[in-house]
């Protein structure tokens, strides 16, 4: 599937971050039972502070809903959330009947997208939610890691760093989604092959109190111990003895070791004559007389 420019999301993301301007000027806005609304499943968003909810929803009994939802449509009557699921949320626990909206036009994909991007720039989403969002982005709509982070104004290199922790066992998914470990802490541990292993450095860098620094620092230590110690190498002295012969020979030499600390020494000749010049380098005649 081919990636749009970030632009093509057009006026739905000037609407979904609630500029007076925007809320103002646009024409679109209506208000729905909020018996129409209901969240969109893919939503990046995971979790919601219920303590903050209820003094959103305090807020909202007071003062409405001061920022419209953006919306799509889909089914008649039905309208499924773009951006504002809290809203919406605090909304239904102050007992609000209708929402202000704001309708767009929306492909699953696109809808995706904005939902994406609202959440990023609010700073709403945990390492985790936004890390699945792109797996979203990418495994489901077939966007590449550089389509996907033009599409929600981020790098690549920030888009593949964040997919990363993904990799991690799922009890360590859960300590940096509740915010117990940073993702920084979780990508330190990725050099960590076994899950086991993670978990318990995981569990031990809380205990702690490590910093992402200190932990990269602590997990080198720890593989560095793991590495088995290089082999001796033994030095075969035989095969050494053999070539340092052979060289100041000129011949083939074998040393041949045996036990007991005895052993033979082969030498090769090529003919009479060279017997006699190797007998002459050794000292020896071939005279009889």
């Amino acid at each position: 599937m081919a990636a749009k420019n970030t632009g093509g999301l057009g006026k739905g993301l000037d609407l979904l971050f609630g500029t007076a301007e925007a809320v103002e000027t646009a024409e679109n806005i209506t208000r729905l039972s909020i018996h129409q609304i209901e969240p969109n499943r893919e939503q990046p968003r995971r979790s919601f502070d219920e303590e903050a909810l209820s003094v959103l929803a305090e807020s909202i009994r007071q003062h409405g809903v001061i920022t419209p939802l953006a919306v799509r449509k889909i089914d008649e009557n039905r309208y499924q959330i773009v951006a504002g699921e809290r809203r919406y949320r605090a909304s239904r626990m102050a007992g609000l009947d209708e929402l202000p909206v704001v309708i767009l036009e929306a492909s699953d994909l696109e809808a995706l997208e904005m939902a994406l991007v609202e959440n990023l720039q609010r700073e709403d989403l945990s390492p985790i939610e936004e890390a699945e969002a792109y797996r979203v982005l990418i495994e489901e709509y077939g966007l590449t890691q550089e389509q996907a982070a033009e599409r929600v104004g981020r790098s690549r290199p920030a888009v593949a760093n964040a997919l990363r922790i993904l990799e991690l066992p799922e009890d360590i998914k859960h300590m940096i989604a509740s915010g117990t470990l940073s993702a920084g802490h979780g990508r330190a541990l990725l050099p960590i092959k076994s899950e086991r292993d993670r978990t318990q450095a995981a569990e031990t860098v809380v205990a702690r109190g490590l910093s992402v620094r200190q932990t990269e620092q602590w997990v080198k230590r720890l593989l560095a111990e793991e590495k088995p110690p290089k082999k001796q190498e033994v030095v075969d002295y035989a095969k050494e003895l053999s070539a340092k012969l052979a060289g100041g020979l000129g011949r083939g030499v074998q040393v041949l070791p045996g036990r007991g600390g005895r052993g033979r020494i082969v030498l090769e000749y090529y003919d009479l004559d060279d017997l006699d010049h190797l007998l002459a380098q050794l000292g020896q005649s071939t005279d009889t007389d």
